[in-house]
């Protein structure tokens, strides 16, 4: 499967992997690296004006990592922005800072005034779309009389209610922000709209505050104050007031929430509301990685219910939830069930069927686009009827899994591979000159990979027959799809010593000697090795760590394989090395 990459990924260096070190190395194990990487690339040891030059570039490249990476300062910028960081504006600044935990702090303050000057240049839209619909005709049963009156035996179905909203937010300094909304609803041919206008202001860290002004033709104009306020590290107070204007006279209302955090993954609510619709209410909110737990008690008028709600999210599969909730109170009973999956990476699509007395039966379909919404509640009958309950219930399905098939997965994956044409257009250049640069390490590598084969031979150590990188395709059915590896082979057995290789869990790529054959698309790195006298394979991820030989691979032969195959990884791998005599007269170390 392909996924896709960061402009940033694209642009940056990544000093680990090109020096083979963990993220969390010492200055000991940088320092080791360094040394190893310099004496391989250093350009006093080449005569060929070619290789020198070469030699001198990617000297530089691994002097300019290590530079990066022994700096503590540096490196914590690094660590936290790559190799941008480094050249972001207020570096004058961080430079006189002494420890990395001030580095991290002043860059994460920069960054912090670059995204608010990047917010006042744009508005924050939010929407809600919602259609009612009318569908009780599919399943209410009529006598014949009305029937035959009506002239027509197909069913009704009526749009029966609209409701639009839309908001806006603009800020206007870093602390101050104006949001203006307006909503639209209409209900059986009647209907009206309204207007609001709010000013919301931080006041420190712990808290804000925010006015609101309204106005619409079904309600009169309305004032509103609404307060937040942390009084603790796990407790916080909502307060919001309101003074509503109406031909009965100024109606207030109050509502005042008090949550705190009960643990790390549960939170506990009170909430009480004076005014139009008096209520008491208290919940408890429990979120995990795994799953979603409300339940609530409400006290009040007219409104007065129990409610039980779950949510399960799959581990495997984190774009799929199933929920279910009860709720129960003086207006009868709901059971609620359903699902929701997120079908591209800016929509979330989700089913619900609602059983209830005396409601009825209803589907309800959502669909999140971003920041907005659109929901269409469908009234299927007022009765508790079976047919109504299973076509609800497997209507969905059948035309998701049709819409999946059929609409959904050929469009993502028209796009995604438009994604990564675009990507590998825009890479073209770079993966150009990283291929070029990874040819001339080769070349820079061999005469220090021909001694250490030379050791490893006399050994009967670690000797790495065949090593490739890239895009494999075993799957018969993927049989179309163009297998695109690259030979590592010379890399990966200059970086032997002592019988062992060790690469870390950074990205292959980036190591001396390799490229990106195939940008945006999964990797994998296959090695065929010998170790004392046997052959073994391994295959890895691309960001996965690896470790030969293992120990199940100390085990020991004769050492004529050994000659053979090191006979047959010279022929392939080092055609154009210097013999021992072209090496005596060029001066070089046998």
């Amino acid at each position: 499967m392909a996924t896709a990459l960061s402009e940033e990924e694209l642009d940056n260096e990544d000093y680990y992997s090109l020096l083979n070190v963990r993220r969390e190395a010492s200055s000991e194990e940088l320092k080791a690296a360094y040394r190893r990487l310099c004496m391989l690339y250093h350009p006093d040891k080449h005569r060929d004006p070619e290789l020198k030059s070469q030699a001198e570039r990617l000297f530089n490249l691994v002097h300019q990592a290590y530079e990066v990476l022994s700096d503590p300062q540096t490196r914590a910028i690094y660590d936290i922005y790559g190799k941008r960081g480094l050249e972001m504006e207020g570096w004058e600044v961080v430079e006189r800072r002494r420890t990395p935990a001030e580095i991290r702090e002043e860059f994460e303050r920069l960054q912090r005034e670059r995204e608010e000057r990047r917010l006042q240049q744009r508005t924050n839209p939010k929407g809600t779309i919602s259609v009612g619909v009318d569908a009780t005709d599919l399943f209410d049963r009529y006598d014949e009389e009305y029937e035959d009156v009506s002239g027509s035996s197909f069913p009704q179905i009526e749009i029966n209610k609209m409701h639009i909203s839309q908001s806006i937010e603009a800020p206007l300094t870093a602390t101050d922000t104006a949001i203006l909304s307006g909503s639209l609803s209409t209900q059986n041919g009647n209907g009206g709209g309204s207007i609001n206008f709010a000013l919301r202001r931080v006041t420190s860290a712990k808290g804000w505050g925010e006015l609101e002004f309204g106005a619409g033709d079904l309600q009169g104009p309305l004032f509103g104050l609404k307060l937040f306020r942390n009084l603790t590290p796990r407790c916080f107070v909502t307060t919001n007031c309101a003074l509503q204007f109406s031909s009965r006279g100024i109606r207030p209302g109050l509502t005042t929430v008090l949550a705190r955090n009960l643990d790390k993954n549960t939170v506990g609510y009170l909430q009480w509301r004076w005014g139009i619709q008096s209520a008491m209410n208290t919940s408890i909110v429990r979120d995990t990685k795994t799953s979603h737990f409300t339940v609530a008690l409400q006290l009040g008028i007219p409104h007065s219910f129990a409610l039980i709600s779950y949510q399960h999210k799959f581990q495997d599969d984190d774009q799929t939830r199933v929920k279910g909730s009860l709720k129960a109170g003086f207006f009868g009973t709901v059971v609620e069930y359903g699902a929701e999956r997120k079908i591209s990476r800016h929509s979330v699509l989700g089913a619900a069927v609602s059983i209830g007395v005396p409601q009825g039966v209803s589907l309800k379909v959502k669909l999140n686009r971003a920041s907005q919404t659109y929901f269409f509640p469908i009234h299927l009958t007022d009765q508790l009827l079976p047919s109504a309950v299973f076509y609800a219930t497997v209507g969905p399905l059948v035309v998701y899994f049709a819409m999946h098939r059929l609409i959904i997965k050929p469009y993502l994956r028209a796009q995604k591979e438009k994604e990564l044409e675009k990507q590998r257009e825009s890479a073209a250049t770079d993966v150009l000159q990283k291929k070029q640069e990874a040819e001339s390490a080769v070349r820079l590598m061999q005469e220090s990979v021909r001694r250490i084969i030379e050791a490893e031979e006399s050994r009967m150590g670690l000797i790495i027959v065949n090593a490739w990188y890239g895009k494999f395709v075993n799957d018969k059915s993927r049989k179309s799809e163009k297998v695109k590896v690259i030979d590592v082979t010379v890399p990966l057995q200059c970086l032997v010593k002592d019988s062992k290789l060790i690469l870390t869990e950074a990205s292959k790529a980036g190591l001396p000697g390799f490229y990106d054959p195939c940008v945006g698309e999964e990797k994998n790195l296959k090695v065929l090795y010998q170790f004392r006298g046997v052959l073994h394979q391994v295959m890895v991820l691309d960001s996965e760590a690896l470790r030969i030989p293992k120990q199940c691979d100390h085990q020991l032969t004769g050492a004529g394989t050994s000659k053979r195959l090191l006979s047959v990884w010279a022929a392939s791998h080092l055609p154009q090395l210097p013999t021992w005599e072209q090496r005596r007269q060029l001066a070089l170390d046998p």
